[in-house]
C-alpha cells in the first residue's frame, strides 16, 4: 500500500557499503523502520542529511504489513531547521530527545496527537531566541500524557511522598525506593505546570536542573520496560551553568 506521510526521523545508521537503515515515528503509520539506499549522485531525491535525528520529512513509501524494513520510495523536507544545527545547546537538546523517543516510541502505533506533539515541540525549539534551557524537562514532563502514565497530580498534602511507580502521592512511604521525598514531592505540582511559553519562568541551578532530569528518566524507566540509561544526557548535564 502506497502512503505518503509526515514523519520525524530518530536515529538511522550505515548498513553495508550503500544503505543506511531510519528508525522514523510516522503521523500515519507510528513507528516504522526503512531501508534507504545511499544516494549515487548530488541529484538523488533521497539525499544522506535528510536523515539526521529530529529532521522533520514528508516520506512516501510502500507499507506493507509484517515486513520489518519497508521501502522508502521518496523523502523531502517538511520543515527545515533554521537555528538547531548551528546551536551547541539546541542541538544537545536534540539529539538527547531523538536517543529518548528512539527508546520511548519503540512499538508505538499510530498516534497523531503525539506526533503532533513531537514536531511542534521541535519547531518551537527551533524558533526560540532564548529561555530554552528548561526545554527538554518540559517536554519529558507533558510527553507521558500522551503515553498514558502522566503523574496524578490530586491528592496532595504537605509531608506526604511522591511514588514513582503509581504516579501518585501518597501519606504512606512505599515499601520500595522508588519515591520522592516530600521535600521534592511538593515542586511537582508546580513542575507539571511549566511549559514552553513559561518555562523560562522556572529557574533552576545546573544541579537542580540535572536533578529533576534524572528522577524524570527514572520515572519513564518504571513505566517503560527496558528503557536504558541515554548516552546523550552527559551532554546536557554540563550545559547552562
Amino acid at each position: 500500500m502506497l502512503v505518503k506521510t509526515e514523519a520525524i526521523v530518530l536515529h538511522s545508521f550505515k548498513y553495508g557499503e550503500s544503505k543506511l537503515i531510519v528508525d522514523m515515528f510516522t503521523r500515519e503509520a507510528g513507528r516504522l523502520s526503512f531501508v534507504v539506499p545511499l544516494p549515487k549522485t548530488p541529484k538523488s531525491r533521497l539525499k544522506k542529511q535528510y536523515f539526521q535525528p529530529m529532521t522533520l520529512l514528508e516520506v512516501e513509501c510502500d507499507l506493507r504489513q509484517q515486513v520489518q524494513l519497508q521501502r522508502l520510495k521518496d523523502a523531502r523536507l517538511l520543515a527545515a531547521y533554521t537555528s538547531i544545527p548551528f546551536s551547541p545547546e539546541k542541538l544537545a537538546l536534540s539529539l538527547f530527545t531523538a536517543e529518548f523517543l528512539y527508546h520511548a516510541l519503540r512499538s508505538e502505533q499510530q498516534n497523531v496527537a503525539l506526533f503532533s506533539y513531537v514536531s511542534d515541540s521541535m519547531q518551537w525549539l527551533d524558533m526560540a531566541r532564548s529561555g530554552y534551557a528548561n526545554f527538554h524537562l518540559t517536554f519529558l514532563l507533558r510527553l507521558s500524557r500522551f503515553l498514558g502514565f502522566y503523574p496524578n497530580l490530586e491528592g496532595f498534602a504537605d509531608g506526604y511522598v511522591f511514588d514513582l511507580r503509581a504516579g501518585c502521592f501518597s501519606a504512606q512511604v512505599p515499601v520500595h525506593h522508588d519515591f520522592l521525598q516530600p521535600s521534592e514531592s511538593r515542586l511537582v505540582g508546580a513542575l507539571m505546570r511549566m511549559c514552553f511559553p513559561t518555562m523560562h519562568r522556572y529557574r533552576f541551578s545546573r544541579h537542580e536542573r540535572n536533578r529533576i532530569a534524572e528522577v524524570l528518566l527514572q520515572y519513564y524507566r518504571l513505566h517503560i520496560p527496558q528503557f536504558p540509561e541515554l548516552k546523550s544526557l552527559g551532554v546536557l548535564q554540563a550545559l547552562w551553568a
